[in-house]
């Protein structure tokens, strides 16, 4: 049962597709919730997610931000434990950690980055980070040998993204108390990096929907055309 709220507001809603600034307009007037309600944008995409080829996966700085503070854990020798901590890591996360990390299975940060040569030392967590897209990996910037980059990057809003079992992406991007004006920045710059990574493999229509809603507001369609 939905809240008499969402209903009201829901109510107030075109069922057809909206342009991005439509769109924008109709979730912020949704997002009436007493707390910042988190943005999001869902892509159900035309590929096959059993297939190697067909998988899509990167990274995508917002122009705007996410509004999301993240807290980083940085897999780093002693060698690098300096620059991490100069670029902001919460978390420093060398073997005596990874050895903790293994035994008790709490995750206390948001996204991890790793120096190459503590790839092979996380490995053995790799059951705990894997399974939460924690895994740090070179094909979403989480791994290479600038650590302090990676982190400010991170720190400044970066988002991983990839396909999940139902061939959906979903991306955060930005909070109700963003401008419109920031937020219809924001979700361009989405539409547009899903948009350049559509596999060569995938044939027929490769954005089949894409919905925005907030976190307690009721979805809209977007009319991406073109996609």
């Amino acid at each position: 049962m939905h809240s008499k709220r969402f209903t009201q507001v829901k109510g107030g809603i075109e069922k057809k597709a909206l342009s991005v600034e439509a769109g924008v307009a109709a979730v912020k007037a949704g997002a009436t919730a007493k707390f910042d309600e988190t943005i999001e944008i869902h892509f159900n995409l035309g590929i096959d997610p059993k297939m190697g080829d067909q998988q899509i996966r990167g990274t995508l700085t917002l122009p705007h931000g996410s509004g999301k503070t993240k807290r980083v854990a940085a897999f780093v020798d002693a060698a690098n434990e300096a620059a991490a901590k100069a670029a902001g890591a919460d978390i420093i996360a060398n073997e005596e950690y990874i050895e903790n990390l293994v035994k008790t299975g709490k995750i206390d940060f948001d996204v991890a980055v790793a120096v190459p040569s503590m790839m092979t030392k996380i490995a053995k967590a790799a059951k705990i980070l894997g399974p939460r897209g924690l895994m740090p990996n070179p094909k979403t910037d989480t791994v290479g040998p600038n650590i302090g980059k990676i982190i400010e990057e991170q720190k400044a809003g970066k988002l991983s993204f990839k396909n999940d079992a139902t061939a959906n992406v979903h991306m955060i991007v930005g909070k109700a108390s963003f401008s419109e004006a920031n937020l219809v920045s924001n979700v361009n710059a989405a539409v547009e990096t899903i948009r350049r990574a559509k596999p060569a493999t995938a044939k027929g229509i490769f954005m089949k929907s894409v919905t925005m809603t907030s976190t307690m507001g009721p979805a809209v369609r977007l009319d991406v055309a073109g996609a």
